[in-house]
């Protein structure tokens, strides 16, 4: 390839530090994550972003399953006197609802929603289907997309449309519904801290932030590498309210008819966003080695001489390591190895192995972690049992580095003052206390333009103040600007 072709390849990402937001950007258009589609709001999901949510949905899956609950699917459409049965709820999604009021050259006798969230379509089939204690619980999840018509939209952060899980659970006590909620919150942080390396903090929303028609919001918080935070799962006590209102009781074993207690909770391709900030730097992605669509490339380094013995050594290491480690082989001709290395590096490849003539006169290859950029020069012999240890170091070095930013980047503040300045130079979240009236929050967010990411304890320090009006305090949080 001529100097001319690879200096346009070499694309420029715009550095995090001179505008972090066309840095996010730079990244998801150039390692072809995703494009922009001609709908306003909604992006095209290339196939090597949808590898990436494809491996977190087969994790995240498994874990679901394993808790005991079952896939099913529901109607995109939910007609509209469904969604309006419960009016805090209509009134929580209004200005995000997709309307269809014609079908086919007919307008429709009924408009119908397009699908924002699916608690009103699957609560009308529960009333159906639960007729006794028997019945109980139901622990179902689907795999689906949603519609939420956005003003503002951000690749994987925000859009029209976008993709996500939703588990819509029903049971015969508060108890057993409060024990699911917190249950499926902890695989949450489980799934997110142990596959996507991502440092979270968890706690329960204000009643201000809370789902619309909820009894009580859980959530999943992650920090960015700008210092704003995330909401990166959600998990709701519905409580009975949706029973009620859908009519949603069963026979229990004392003859009484009862209503059933709900929960409802989910995550979505949001995480992907949370990946690239989180772990991204000015050269790209660097994706954890459990999602990652290839876990290490394998880069021949072609001589004239020793052209032929090394592209075929590098097809029997590929064949050996076949189910191993998702391993790609890169023996494109017309391409240089400096080239390769930068395609791969921007795409966030967890390793890369480089094997050239002197690599195959000493019978190794040469690993270059992402990560760290660090060498190590591995014998052809110990390949399989290495290669599996290092991507799980890298995997464990990303989470330790993504900790030590979000230790480093909380605060501990009880000076309403001090807020003020923090948010404006340092962001990141701020240990603190509320006393758990709305008008301190809301002043907090007019003026700072930070929100309560979550409540996280209710037993506050005996002295805790607080942070706004300076009564005694009911509850510990977290504050952050947030996207």
């Amino acid at each position: 390839m001529s100097g001319k072709k690879e200096k346009e390849f070499v694309k420029e990402i715009t550095p995090r530090s001179e505008d972090y937001a066309q840095w996010y950007v730079d990244v998801v258009l150039k390692a072809e994550m995703m494009d922009y589609a001609p709908i306003r709001g909604c992006m095209v999901i290339r196939p090597y972003g949808y590898t990436i949510w494809e491996n977190m949905q087969a994790l995240l899956d498994r874990r679901i399953k394993d808790t005991g609950h079952q896939n099913a699917y529901f109607p995109l459409f939910i007609p509209q006197h469904l969604l309006q049965k419960e009016a805090e709820h209509v009134e929580g999604f209004a200005p995000e609802v997709a309307w269809v009021t014609q079908g086919g050259q007919e307008e429709l006798a009924e408009p119908l929603v397009v699908r924002p969230t699916s608690e009103a379509i699957i609560c009308s089939m529960y009333s159906k289907w639960i007729q006794s204690w028997r019945d109980l619980p139901v622990l179902v999840n689907q795999w689906c997309n949603v519609v939420r018509w956005e003003k503002s939209t951000r690749p994987f952060l925000r859009t029209s449309e976008f993709l996500w899980q939703e588990g819509h659970t029903c049971h015969a006590s508060e108890e057993e519904a409060e024990e699911e909620t917190l249950k499926m919150l902890n695989e949450y942080r489980e799934f997110i801290e142990n596959e996507l390396a991502i440092p979270v903090i968890t706690g329960q929303k204000s009643e201000r932030e809370k789902f619309a028609g909820a009894l009580r919001t859980y959530t999943v918080e992650a920090l960015m590498s700008d210092g704003r935070a995330l909401q990166s799962g959600t998990s709701h006590n519905l409580g009975q309210h949706f029973a009620r209102v859908f009519d949603i009781t069963y026979l229990d074993q004392d003859d009484q008819l009862k209503y059933v207690w709900q929960t409802s909770w989910g995550v979505s391709t949001r995480l992907i966003g949370a990946l690239i900030m989180v772990h991204g730097d000015d050269r790209g992605l660097v994706l954890p080695p459990h999602v990652a669509p290839t876990q290490a490339v394998l880069v021949p380094i072609i001589s004239k001489k020793a052209k032929e013995e090394v592209l075929q050594k590098a097809q029997e290491l590929s064949e050996e390591l076949k189910g191993l480690v998702r391993l790609k082989l890169d023996d494109r001709d017309g391409y240089s190895a400096g080239w390769k290395f930068n395609e791969w590096e921007m795409k966030g490849v967890p390793l890369r192995l480089e094997l050239g003539p002197r690599d195959l006169e000493n019978s190794q290859v040469v690993a270059v972690r992402r990560d760290t950029g660090e060498k190590e020069e591995i014998p052809f012999s110990g390949l399989q049992e290495r290669l599996p240890a290092l991507l799980e170091e890298i995997q464990s070095g990303l989470f330790r580095q993504a900790l030590k930013f979000k230790e480093d980047n909380t605060s501990y503040l009880d000076d309403y003052q001090k807020l003020q300045g923090h948010m404006e130079e340092q962001k990141g979240l701020v240990d603190t206390h509320w006393c758990g009236k709305p008008s301190c929050e809301e002043s907090i967010k007019d003026e700072t333009r930070a929100t309560i990411r979550c409540i996280y304890s209710w037993e506050p320090d005996q002295d805790g103040r607080c942070l706004y009006c300076g009564e005694e305090a009911s509850c510990k949080i977290y504050l952050a600007r947030a996207y």
